[in-house]
């Protein structure tokens, strides 16, 4: 497994990946210099504001956006000049070779997130906030918004292994990201919406008590349910697609 990682690695180095993955740090460094934090009151921390408004666009549209786009650039190599025949023909299983991409995608989306972290943190200090920074809240939506892409990133990987054309896996990820914005203002289908959930453990407005600023029982049945249901079903059809 370690070697077919550094395989994969090998191959995504020669792609397009680097100006991907500095993509999220710079929109929100955009978001957070432009960003108007006077509706808070005073008496609101202002990193936690900072983070409330530069979260609502990152959270919302771009990271299950990027988390498509990451997805078929993992498999694009295999799409051309029969990669697939040419992978599998090596002693490799096609189990090891979908969580071995699925795992390279989930630390590629990591890394945007700690980027995402230090363009929020840079913007603060440029903008010269002074309150005490919430380190335990700022973490805990940074880490909350990694897990909430696990379901995504396994249902775009299996898109991916399905589709050659690059716009019609990032077709699917547009066409179901989209309803989030109407998704998250629906108590009665925010909670349940899989891509809504990166929003939804992102945002510092929540109850800050809950695990990743939902409860329990969502994070265990919609985000570990989901993640389920899409992984199982792109491992099934991975080990079954006729090459």
């Amino acid at each position: 497994m370690f070697t077919l990682f550094q395989a994969e690695w090998f191959k995504l180095r020669k792609t397009n990946i680097l100006p991907i993955l500095f993509t999220g740090p710079i929109v929100g460094i955009l978001i957070g210099l432009f960003a108007n934090t006077d509706m808070f009151p005073d008496e609101a921390n202002q990193w936690t504001g900072l983070l409330l408004v530069m979260n609502l666009t990152y959270a919302l549209l771009f990271l299950p956006l990027v988390t498509g786009i990451l997805a078929a650039t993992i498999c694009r190599y295999e799409h051309q000049a029969g990669g697939w025949k040419q992978l599998l023909s090596l002693p490799v299983s096609r189990e090891q070779v979908f969580v071995t991409k699925y795992f390279l995608l989930v630390f590629l989306i990591l890394v945007i997130q700690l980027l995402y972290f230090l363009s929020f943190t840079s913007v603060g200090l440029v903008r010269g906030l002074t309150d005490t920074f919430p380190m335990a809240i700022v973490w805990k939506s940074i880490v909350g918004g990694w897990i909430a892409t696990f379901p995504l990133a396994a249902l775009q990987l299996w898109m991916s292994t399905m589709f050659k054309s690059f716009a019609a896996s990032f077709s699917v990820n547009v066409i179901f990201t989209l309803p989030a914005i109407l998704a998250i203002n629906s108590a009665k289908f925010g909670p349940y919406y899989p891509w809504a959930q990166p929003f939804s453990m992102m945002y510092v407005g929540g109850d800050t008590t809950d695990v990743f600023f939902i409860p329990w029982e969502q994070l265990l049945t919609v985000v570990g349910g989901s993640f389920l249901v899409f992984f199982i079903g792109g491992y099934i059809y991975f080990k079954r697609k006729p090459i």
